[in-house]
This record gives C-alpha cells, sequence and structure tokens, in this order.
C-alpha cells in the first residue's frame, strides 16, 4: 500500500525536499527515444564539438524532470496535481553532472488549496543550471 502525500493543512511554507540524479550517456539517449528530440547537441559527439558547449550536453527537459520524482513521491507526494510549472535553463547540464532538484514551499493559496513552490536544479559545483517555480494541489 502507498502512503498519501501531505494535504494541503499539513504543509508548512518554508518545507524543502529534494531529488538527486547523475545524468548519464544512457539517460540522455533514453530521453531522446522518449521525446523524440535527437538534435545532435545531444546525440553526436563530433557534431556538439563544433558547438560553443564543446561537448554533447542533456536536455533541458531530462534535468526538468527530476521535479517530478520530488512533487510525486515527497512534497507533496502521492495524489499531487500538478498545475503550473515554469522553469528558466541558466547553463548547460552534460553528461555525468548529478543534478538536485529543490522545491521549497513559499505560498499557500487557501481559495484553490494550492500550493506554490520555487524549484532550483543545481550541478554537483552547486551552481544554478535552472529555476522555476511550480503550484500544485496536494492530495485531498
Amino acid at each position: 500500500m502507498y502512503a498519501k502525500g501531505k494535504s494541503f493543512s499539513e504543509i508548512q511554507i518554508g518545507e524543502r525536499a529534494s531529488f538527486t540524479k547523475t545524468i548519464s550517456e544512457t539517460d540522455v539517449y533514453l530521453f531522446a527515444g522518449i521525446s523524440g528530440d535527437f538534435n545532435p547537441l545531444h546525440v553526436d559527439e563530433e557534431y556538439a564539438k563544433t558547438t560553443s558547449f564543446g561537448t554533447r550536453i542533456a536536455h533541458g527537459g531530462l534535468a526538468a524532470s527530476l521535479l517530478a520524482p520530488v512533487l510525486g513521491m515527497k512534497l507533496p507526494g502521492l495524489g499531487t496535481v500538478a498545475l503550473e510549472t515554469t522553469t528558466k535553463f541558466r547553463k548547460p547540464v552534460y553528461f555525468g553532472d548529478t543534478i538536485t532538484c529543490l522545491v521549497e514551499v513559499t505560498a499557500k493559496m487557501e481559495r484553490l488549496k494550492a500550493v506554490k513552490m520555487k524549484i532550483v536544479w543545481s550541478n554537483q559545483k552547486g551552481e544554478v543550471v535552472s529555476k522555476g517555480e511550480t503550484l500544485v494541489i496536494p492530495p485531498g
């Protein structure tokens, strides 16, 4: 049996949760297959060497997808419905980077019974690779 996530009334402003994953070459190729995005910047090292990055980089959406296990399994958790997410990409994610997606509750919207959270994705060097916000409805 699965444990239901935190309800609107249980969530506190300032509460945080995170998920960390090292992005592998396999992750990038699987994401290319799932998304249909075979841009050579992600899958062709010889092409990528000719770009300003100098090597292949992971899809922005791959790193952004690390939000899903935070919302769906940690905070609020099982039963969460995502309403809106904005993401601003700041730095590339390279193969082998370890990315942490951290959310922090910034507001509770009583009328909607929704929770607003800021999101920061950072790499193993502590550099912010993306940031954004999300609005979710916790489980009832």
